[in-house]
């Protein structure tokens, strides 16, 4: 008899100052060990992404969070793919020294990795980013053109076939911040992921379609104590090549519409069998759509965040574990059917449940 897939969904929330995956793909460490006990690792590009580094999981599937948050709710599901048609866009903002940079970073990745990329798009206006800070401490931003946005994600996909669309928006420098200065130390938040995320979740919302972000910035001073967390962004001019590599196999969404043919790769909400979270980060739509199903919610209380939302306090029953290593070990027993209790060294007797008779 074939068993069905295990499935097992990670997620670290974007801009929240994750002491694990709040930095520069400091939390692939992570994905690469779960994937190792699980079929299908369903992702999001900020566990994955690590600016110019990057790991080949060929059971990993690569999802932006607001396509993430519509499979978990059952709306869409995930096709997996043998390779994407990735287009382009720059921000028209991108000075053209920086431009080329990423250019050439583009043409490295189909040269030395077989990627297939399009023709790109310059915005026919600058994107405009700006950064913000909400008084949780969480990161989040704008952008002021998104309709020049849009334009260029449809001409990629209307004109050259692009099943994928990878951006590169010009960020606002900050040297002198503290934010900033406290990111590199693997202190705060990362100011710029809140930002990204509104990118990648207007085209993913608007097209149907993988997308991910990476963003165009001047190269930083040397910093002789910079955290080994933030590290991977301070490799060289851009952040673009694990954002390539993420969207070339990245699933495209579908759903289970007369139009659409279900297919037997296709993945959907009730096939996840857990999901791991931030024990304190458990608000999110994706978790809040997956704890109304048989899907077992396990929450890592080392991976500290600037939220404070525990599963206790959205009615959610989660198994609390302290490190991802514990994690580790609840999806083994979960995958092999082993009441976790077993392996205690004492285990109670069975108790006896009375049953009342029923007086005629």
């Amino acid at each position: 008899m074939t068993k069905r897939a295990y499935t097992v969904v990670l997620i670290v929330p974007t801009g929240i100052g994750a002491t694990i995956g709040g930095y520069a793909g400091d939390a692939l460490p992570v994905a690469r060990m779960i994937a190792q006990v699980c079929d299908r690792l369903i992702t999001h590009p900020n566990v994955l992404n690590g600016a110019q580094l990057y790991w080949n999981l060929p059971n990993a599937l690569y999802v932006e969070g607001y396509g993430l948050d519509q499979v978990a709710a059952g709306n869409w599901g995930l096709r997996p793919v043998h390779q994407n048609r990735i287009g382009l866009i720059l921000d028209r903002g991108i000075e053209p020294d920086l431009r080329l940079r990423h250019l050439q970073a583009a043409d490295a990745a189909r040269a030395t990795l077989g990627l297939n990329l399009t023709e790109y798009v310059i915005t026919d206006q600058p994107l405009n980013v700006e950064l913000k800070t909400a008084n949780s401490g969480a990161a989040w931003g704008t952008i002021e053109h998104p309709d020049s946005l849009l334009r260029a994600a449809d001409k990629l996909i209307h004109k050259v076939g692009a099943t994928a669309i990878a951006v590169v928006a010009r960020f606002p420098d900050d040297c002198g911040s503290q934010a900033l200065q406290n990111y590199r130390h693997g202190q705060g938040v990362d100011p710029l992921a809140g930002a990204e995320a509104v990118i990648s979740h207007l085209i993913v919302r608007t097209f149907q379609i993988p997308c991910a972000h990476a963003p165009a910035l001047l190269p930083l001073p040397l910093d002789v104590e910079l955290s080994p967390r933030s590290a991977a962004e301070e490799l060289g001019f851009t952040f673009l090549p694990c954002v390539l590599v993420g969207l070339s196999r990245a699933p495209q969404f579908t759903t289970r519409s007369v139009l659409s043919m279900v297919q037997a790769s296709d993945v959907w909400a009730d096939q996840v069998d857990a999901i791991v979270i931030p024990a304190n980060a458990c608000g999110g739509s994706a978790v809040m759509s997956l704890s109304q199903s048989n899907t077992k919610i396990i929450a890592v209380r080392e991976n500290h965040t600037q939220m404070q939302v525990p599963p206790e306090s959205l009615g959610i029953n989660a198994i609390a574990v302290n490190s991802y290593l514990e994690a580790l070990g609840m999806l083994v027993c979960d995958r092999a059917g082993i009441e976790p209790n077993a392996l205690n060294p004492a285990i109670a007797p069975l108790r006896c449940l009375e049953v009342e008779s029923i007086v005629h």
